[in-house]
Parts: C-alpha cells; structure tokens; sequence
C-alpha cells in the first residue's frame, strides 16, 4: 500500500472521528438542558434540546483518487459551543497579587502594629523616667504631675491634628494619650495628695467618657483597649504597697463602667473578656489572699456585687438591643460571672462570724436577681427564648443552693423533690426542653438527700428517744417525696410519644424514676416498722444493778423485740412483693416491671425460706426458753410464724398468676414446679420440727424429717406419673437420695435402736411402693418419651 491510500484511509478515519464527536456533544448538551430543568423546578417551560439522531460513521470504502487528491476534508462544525479550558493567568498577574499580599501584610506591619508596639513602648519609656525621677528627688511633685498632663494633652492635640489624614495612627495616639492621662491623675491623688478624691474621681470620669466618645468616634477597638484595659496596670505599677485597695477597686469600677457604655453601642468581644478576666482575677487574689478576720467584709461584699452587675449588664446589653441570639462563649460569660459571684460572695460572708445566718439568704438574692432579669426580658420580649430559659435556669439553681445553704435535714429533700417534679412536668408536658434536663439532676439529688436524711435519722433513732412512727419528720419527708416521683412516672408513662434531645438522659429517667419510686416506698414503711419496735425495745431498758453508781450501771433489754421486728419485716416484705405483682398486672401491665417483680419474688423467696424461717424458730426458742426473768414473752411469738407462712403462700400465690400471665413471652412452668414444690418441703420440714419442739421431744424432728423427706418423695413421684412430669419425678428421686444419705451419715449416730427400725422400715417400704408405682405405670412414662419424640 502506498502513501496515498495510507492517506486515504486516514481522512476517513479522522471523519468518522468527527461525526461522533458530534453526536456525543449533542447528547451531552441535551442531558445538561435536562439536569438545569430538574434544578430549577419553577420553570417548567425551560427548553429542553433534543438530541440528534446518532450519525452512523461511513464506512471504510476507499475514496476516488482523485477527490482525495484535489480536496482535504474539513471538520464540521458543531452547532453546540465546546468548553474551552480555564485561561492560565500569566506571570504578570501572578507578580502582581503575590506583591498585593505582600503589600498587605507590609501595610498592616508598618501602619498598624509597628503604631501599637511604639506607643506602648512610649507609655512604658515616660511611666519608667518619671519613676526615675521620682526616686532621685530630680523635680517636685507638682512639676511631675503639670508636665504628665502636657505631655498628654499635646500628645491628644498631635492625634486630633492627624485625624482626618491618618486615622488609624491618631486613633493610637489618643490611646496613648488618654493611659498617661489616667496615670498622671491616680499619681497625684495616690501619691502626692496634690487633689482630692472627689477631683481624682471626677477626672477618671471625664477620661472614661471622653475615652468612650473616641473609641466610637473612631471606631477603633484598639482605643478602648489601650485607654480602658491598659489602664488596670497602672496602680500596680505605681503602688507603693499602701493597701488603699478601696480606691483600686473605685478605679476599676469606673473602667468596667466605661465598657459598660461602650457595650450599648460596640460589642468588643476581646475588651469585654480582656476587662472581665482582669477584674475578677484582680478582685480574686487580693479576697484569698486575705485572713478570716479580716476588716474588710463591707468593701469586699460592695465591689464584689459592682463588677457581677456591671459585667451581667455588659454582657446583656449589647445581645438585647440588637436581639442576636447568644453563643456558647456568651453562655459561658453568664455562667462565670453569675457563680464566681456567688463563690466570692459565700467566701465573705461565711468568713465572718456575724453573717453565716445569712448566707442561704444570700444565695437567694442570687437566684433572685436572676429571676427580675428574666422576667424583664420574657415581658419585653428583648432577646430570644434561649436567653431566657438560659436566665431562668440560673434562677432554679440558686433557688436549689439556697436550700441546703439555709436549711438542713428532710426539708432540702421536700425542697428538691417539688422543684424536680415542677421541672419535669414543664420539660415533658410543655416541652421546654431546658427544664428537662435541668429535672435530671434534681431528680438524683433529691433522692440522695433523702438517703443521707434516713441515715441520720436511724442514728439519731438509735439514741434512746422515743419517736412516734408515722408522726415524723422522717416519714412526711418520704411521702412529700414519693408523691412527687409518682407524679412524675406518671407524667413519663403519658407522654412517652413526646420528642426528646437528649435521649440517652429520658431513657435513663424511664427506668430511675419508677426504681427509686418502688425502694423509696419500700423502705419508708419498712422504716416505720422498725421505729415501732426499736421504741417498744428501748421502752422495755431496765437497771439490774440499781445500787451500782450510773456510770456503771449495767442496764438489760428485752431482746424478743428484735426478733420481732425482722418477723414482721418479713411479713411486711411478702405482702410488698405480693401487691407489687398484683398491681402491674391489673393497673401498669408492664413487661419491663414484670421482669422486676419476677426478680423481686424470687429473692424474698429465698430469704424466707432462709433467714426467715430461722428467725420465727428463734421465737418459737425464745417462748419455750427465755433466757431472763425480767419479761414475759407471750404465745404470740408462735402465732406470728402461720401470718408468716399466709403472707408467703400468697406471695407463692401471685408468683404463679405472674408467670401465667401475658407479661411474658417465655414459659416458666418448670421453673414454678421446682420453686413451688421445694418451698412447700421446707416450709413442711420447718413446721414439723416447730411441731415437735413444742412437745418437746428433743432430737425427734431427725427420725420425722427422713420419714417426711421420704413420703413427700413418694407424692412427688405419683404426681410426676399423674401429670406425666419427668422433672418431678427426678426431683422425686433426688431428695429421696438425700434422705438416704442423711439417714446413714447423720440419723444412724444419734437415733436409738427403735427410731433406726422406724425409720428403715418407713422408708424401705416407701422405695418399695415407689418401685411398684414405676412398675404399674411405666407405660406412661413410655408414653410421654414417645409423645416428646
């Protein structure tokens, strides 16, 4: 093949290439025209360009030499304009905006800070050579103070001329000016008492207003920072260790007021923080510094309470007025302020001796202010509802404070408990979400309080007062509380639909709430059960030794009534239990407290199977054998043990309807047989040996127990082939194998040749019987393997 067909078929390629070239543009500007049409949905009659059938590239048939040879195809030109790519900026325009930044950066340098840096240095160089020549006696007081205000004075005439040419450098020399103005002035009072302090004070001011006036006039920050907060170094530069800390105090009041103005118009953040951090560090390290017994309660407690309004007013002012919505560093300002305050404030008057009363009156005022601030700002409506739910809150928390501070005992708990149902019920049913998450830590206070009230109530019951049970404190204090928490579980159980910000804090509430309403409950009437018989046990406190001296007296008890207590706390304990389940199965019908209950039963089972039936035979030992002669213990001691045995079978009872029930999903019928059945052995095996001790037959209940232990095995083993239970009849055999074990290793040593024959023939007869009964009806034991096949 020659060049000119090589040729050929190149310009036929290159075509080809250029017809779907086209084709491709074409579908592409038609998917854009789509694209912007779904964009902008509002304009419907946006013209939508259909694409063009696709052009099927020509074939490759070589064309006629000569047309290949007089004419070059020329590309056709697409009706859609192509992209062209981005235009590189050449090197002139890069030269010229790496010079502009340059510039800008040199310009900021050279106009601005190198200004700054120089008129400090100025402030610093004049206030170091009047020190000088202060030391060295070089010129009189007067002189010193008459060339301080020239110096200023022609300094501020210098800025003033360069105003309207130089703005930014004359607004540093009116900084300047007016901090060596506020120098000269504290110098000639503090120092040399050349003017008095009315003057002083009324010379600050005019530099304070005139410094205002300028920082807006300018509008320059760097005024304000200079004139105002540069400022504060200057007693501390010219103390001479005096200790006039009420003129200190005096004169930065008068700045923080002048940035109060300031704030109505400008709000400088950096002057805001820079004023509030230097004052109360100042204010902070001269109060800690201080002894207890100092003389300077009413000068602390006065600027204290100037800079807090000064500064909350700041803080507000600026926010209000221009309604913005405030931030977190804005928060955070409030906060600060508000509790530094306060921490201060106790500080004071908790050292003094005179002022302790007053400190939960103190605390209230706190919350108090608060309070007149956010209803000024709720009925004016000047700022936006987070401002004053944020002020409100802080109302609440001093309110909360005040209690304890002023309080003690039961009356912090009522306190707390009321305040964190109001919450929770405007958190939930309003939803104000604030008011929520404040409720979520009152909820836990409340409840910890009143535990630190039970337990200085059960040391102070320990004494020998006697205190009426139900008609206490104590017991008020429980029901105020438990009314509130069944307040708001109600609340929580309505409103579950209701959104929530913090979730994680509501699904803790929904479980806390209800937990601490039942122990809460629980223990109050517990408790009041045990003030009974703990005042019936000190009632029975008897000397025995009357002729010995007082402090040696030995002094005796009636015992029984401890016994007593736990018997009816038990009894008490089972019916709880018992009421508990029937509640939620008729009113709550709750899964996740029927879980509980299960829990709950399970657990007081065991220990009244336990702890309590031990308890009720040491009655019964304490009513056939007193061990003194100076009380009398009645047959009731005996009687007690069948409530005992009702409450619990009751409790048994309501265990099984609880089971039964749709609360639960899963199947506990075994679990009940086991429970049932071994409960019902050792209440038997507890009754028997009750019986026997009662007719004092000493040592007997071990030849009854092995007869009992073997007949009960020989009932559950006809009941396992009745009801075709397989784990009652293993059980069955089970105890019938503890039985024996316990005749040859226990019983035999200590039984007398009769009891060994009753007992082996007994329960030889009884594994007979059983043999006969598996023998008799092994074909539904057969049955029941198959049917579970």
């Amino acid at each position: 093949m020659d060049n000119s067909e090589k040729l050929n078929l190149l310009l036929v390629k290159l075509e080809n290439l250029l017809l779907r070239q086209q084709s491709f543009e074409a579908e592409i500007q038609a998917l854009r025209q789509e694209v912007k049409a779904l964009q902008s949905p509002g304009s419907t009659n946006a013209p939508v360009v259909a694409a063009p059938a696709f052009v099927p590239p020509a074939r490759n048939t070589p064309p006629n030499p000569v047309t290949a040879h007089t004419a070059t195809p020329q590309p056709v030109p697409s009706p859609f304009p192509r992209p062209q790519s981005p235009v590189q900026p050449n090197f002139a325009d890069r030269f010229k905006r790496e010079n502009m930044v340059k510039s800008d950066f040199e310009k900021f340098i050279g106009e601005n800070l190198i200004s700054k840096i120089g008129i400090l240095i100025l402030i610093i160089g004049v206030a170091i050579g009047a020190k000088y020549a202060i030391d060295h006696d070089m010129i009189s007081p007067l002189t010193r103070i008459v060339l301080g205000y020239a110096v200023g004075a022609g300094l501020m005439g210098f800025a003033i001329k360069l105003k309207a040419k130089y703005e930014n450098f004359s607004a540093v020399l009116v900084s300047g000016a007016i901090a060596i103005m506020y120098f000269i002035t504290y110098a000639a009072y503090d120092f040399y008492a050349l003017i008095p302090q009315a003057m002083a004070f009324g010379l600050m001011v005019i530099f304070t207003s005139f410094t205002v006036v300028a920082a807006i006039q300018y509008n320059k920050q760097v005024i304000a920072h200079i004139g105002l907060v540069g400022a504060y170094a200057v007693p501390f530069l010219l103390s001479d260790g005096s200790g006039k800390v009420g003129v200190l105090f005096s004169y930065m009041a008068i700045i923080n007021i002048g940035i109060l103005i300031l704030s109505f118009k400008k709000y400088w953040k950096p002057l805001f923080y820079a004023s509030f951090g230097l004052s109360w560090l100042i204010f902070s390290a001269w109060r800690l510094d201080l002894s207890s017994n100092n003389q300077y309660f009413g000068l602390a407690l006065l600027f204290a309470s100037i800079f807090f309004i000064t500064f909350y007013i700041t803080n507000l002012a600026y926010k209000v007025l221009k309604r913005e919505v405030f931030g977190l560093s804005d928060v955070v300002i409030i906060l600060l302020n508000a509790f530094i305050f306060y921490g201060l404030g106790y500080l004071i008057i908790g050292d003094n001796k005179n002022s302790t009363a007053f400190l939960g009156l103190f605390t209230l005022v706190n919350g108090v202010i608060h309070f007149i601030v956010s209803l000024i700002i709720y009925k004016r409506k000047l700022a936006d509802k987070n401002l004053f739910y944020l002020i409100l809150a802080l109302v609440i928390t001093f309110i909360t404070m005040a209690v304890p501070v002023q309080l003690d005992g039961g009356w912090v708990t009522i306190f707390w408990t009321v305040e964190a149902a109001v919450l929770f019920y405007l958190g939930r049913v309003k939803q104000i979400a604030i008011y929520e998450k404040l409720s979520f830590p009152l909820i836990f206070l409340a409840f910890f309080s009143l535990l630190e009230d039970w337990m200085s109530y059960s040391g102070y019951y320990g004494s020998d007062l006697i205190v009426k049970p139900i008609f206490n404190v104590g017991f008020l204090t429980a029901i105020i509380f438990i009314a509130g928490f069944a307040w708001m579980f109600s609340i929580s159980k309505k409103e579950t639909e209701k959104p929530a910000e913090w979730i994680w804090m509501r699904q803790i509430l929904s479980y806390s709430i209800p937990s601490i309403l039942l122990f809460v409950v629980y223990i109050t009437f517990a408790m009041e059960i045990s003030k009974h018989f703990n005042n019936l046990f000190e009632s029975t406190k008897i000397n025995t030794h009357p002729k010995t001296n007082a402090d040696y007296a030995n002094y005796s008890y009636n015992y029984n009534y401890e016994k007593l207590k736990i018997a009816w706390l038990y009894i008490y304990t089972l019916c709880f239990a018992a009421a508990l389940s029937y509640f939620n199965l008729k009113k709550l019908k709750s899964s996740e407290l029927a879980i509980a209950c299960l829990a709950i039963n399970l657990l007081v089972i065991a220990l009244f199977l336990t702890n309590g039936l031990y308890n009720l035979s040491e009655l019964r030992d304490e009513y056939l054998f007193p061990d003194h002669n100076y009380f009398k213990v009645g047959a009731f001691n005996i009687g007690i043990r069948y409530v005992a045995i009702a409450c619990f079978s009751l409790l048994i009872v309501m265990f099984y309807k609880l089971i039964n029930s749709e609360l639960f999903k899963s199947n506990f019928k075994t679990l009940f047989d086991y429970l049932l059945y071994i409960s019902a052995l050792w209440v038997i095996s507890s009754e028997l040996i009750n019986i026997l001790e009662l007719a004092r037959l000493d040592g007997s209940y071990k030849l009854g127990l092995s007869i009992l232990w073997g007949t009960y095995s020989l009932f559950l083993i006809g009941l396992g082939l009745a009801k075709n239970k397989k784990h009652l009849r293993i059980g069955a055999m089970v105890l019938f194998g503890i039985t024996l074990i316990k005749l040859f290793v226990y019983d035999i040593a200590y039984l007398s040749t009769i009891s060994k024959t009753i007992v082996f023939v007994s329960l030889g007869v009884l594994l007979l019987i059983i043999s006969f009964l598996y023998n008799k009806y092994k074909h539904l034991i057969i049955d029941d393997v198959e049917t579970k096949k």
